[in-house]
């Protein structure tokens, strides 16, 4: 009679600690290079350089005084847990963006850069 308990125990305790851990992520993302951003002059650079150097951009803004080509890279870090009884897990994306601002006449006047993609962390809920 105790063995069976004492089986019958061991039995419940691992099917309800059985499950499954499943870590994730996604990298749409190849960091910029202060190098490349060097090679660009505000007021002498033109839509066309930064298109050399930096490809096609991810989006392209129509402005009234010109446009913005937007350059994103992303990174999604994603972890679930799938327990018999309970399932929990976070996903969180994180991006890179430069947009760079071009006059009428396609030359660069400013651009802005904000590099947060390497934030991107595993974990379970809050």
């Amino acid at each position: 009679m105790r063995i069976t308990i004492y089986l019958l125990t061991v039995l419940v305790i691992t099917t309800l600690l059985s499950g499954c851990l499943v870590i994730g992520k996604n990298k749409e993302f190849q960091p910029f290079e202060s190098t490349e951003l060097d090679q660009l002059v505000p007021g002498e650079s033109t839509a066309t350089e930064v298109t050399e150097i930096f490809g096609a951009p991810s989006k392209v803004v129509e402005l009234a005084n010109g446009n913005a080509y937007v350059y994103k890279r992303t990174v999604t870090k994603g972890t679930v847990c799938w327990l018999v009884l309970l399932t929990f897990g976070n996903v969180e994306k994180q991006h890179d963006q430069l947009v760079f601002f071009f006059d009428l006449d396609d030359t660069l006047t400013h651009y802005g850069l904000s590099l947060d993609a390497e934030k991107a962390e595993y974990g379970f809920p809050d």
